[in-house]
């Protein structure tokens, strides 16, 4: 009889195995000469080498589910031990980017949110530009996240500019850190949609995802990574070209941002707007704009971009 350990990295045992282990209890029931024992995340197997063997085929298709799809029932281990597990990893709906927690479907759901997808299929760096709601950042973060799993990158790098929006950065309680973690909070709220908090805790702790204010990618080059400026409406000029000109060679750029909420002095310009304007005409830049259609809040939220955009449109005239 041989015996084998089998450490579980990066991943919650108690979610890979089940509510009291019902999945690895199952598990067993297809191995039934085999003694199998789960302490902490060690699993140990004893048996002959055929079966152990076998055991391993099967246990690390369970391992390549859990990790793409962010879940494991017992209907999916039966499926996985039935049938071809390797065809069942690899089935995904060709409009989803990503499983998020608890198996949810994340995919485009709007015909400018798949042109985004699209274009950064296509393009190394891309400019989405839209109202709030449209999709922008959160479709950004699911390609970066199904970039990752795919290994197609080494790390997510999501930055904001800490433009002081109506509050005072010095008056706020904490640390750096506990003062910006608010700008960045819808980044984190998009990566908790999609990779397990334990897990994301780990990445963040390890520098796999860095979520940091714009600032703090001066003098850096980014390479190897998937890099999302968010809110860059309120970049400088100088800030977005320092920006744009840290990537590195096989890096992919998503730049989000909405002109209609622009929180800069009024007599600065925004360097989104500078880029979108001298960067139109460069080959391999993608430039997607969504709009009210593509809003997939609350249905209040289409009507109150409406009545705004109206609003301005009549102040305007009055100035005028």
């Amino acid at each position: 009889m041989q015996e084998k350990s089998i450490e579980i990295k990066g991943l919650n045992p108690v979610e890979l195995f089940g509510v009291n282990n019902a999945n690895l209890k199952l598990v067993k029931t297809y191995f039934p000469k085999l003694k199998i024992v789960a302490r902490g995340n060690v699993l140990t197997i004893a048996g002959d080498d055929e079966g152990i063997k076998a055991f391993e085929h099967k246990f690390e298709l369970l391992v390549q589910f859990f990790q793409k799809f962010n879940h494991l029932s017992e209907s999916d281990v039966k499926e996985l031990m039935d049938e071809d597990g390797a065809l069942m990893v690899s089935k995904e709906a060709t409009d989803t980017l990503v499983h998020g927690t608890g198996g949810a479907k994340i995919k485009a759901r709007t015909n400018n949110q798949r042109k985004l997808v699209e274009a950064v299929n296509k393009h190394d760096m891309v400019f989405a530009v839209g109202p709030a709601g449209t999709g922008k950042t959160y479709t950004a973060v699911a390609l970066a996240v199904r970039a990752l799993k795919a290994k197609e990158i080494k790390r997510i790098i999501l930055t904001r500019p800490a433009v002081e929006a109506g509050e005072n950065l010095g008056f706020l309680p904490g640390d750096l850190k506990e003062k910006l973690d608010p700008y960045m909070m819808p980044l984190y709220d998009a990566l908790r949609d999609m990779i397990p908090g334990e897990k994301l805790a780990e990445m963040i702790e390890y520098g796999v995802i860095e979520i940091a204010p714009l600032a703090f990618m001066r003098g850096r080059t980014l390479d190897k990574a998937f890099v999302i400026l968010d809110e860059a409406q309120n970049t400088t000029t100088m800030q977005m070209k320092m920006f744009l000109t840290r990537m590195g060679m096989t890096a992919k750029f998503v730049i989000t941002g909405d002109m209609s909420q622009v929180d800069l002095p009024r007599q600065q310009k925004s360097g989104l707007s500078y880029a979108l304007d001298v960067l139109k005409d460069v080959e391999d830049i993608g430039i997607v704009r969504l709009n009210q259609n593509d809003v997939i809040r609350h249905a209040l939220v289409k009507k109150i971009i409406d009545a705004f955009d109206k609003a301005e449109v009549e102040e305007k005239k009055t100035k005028n």
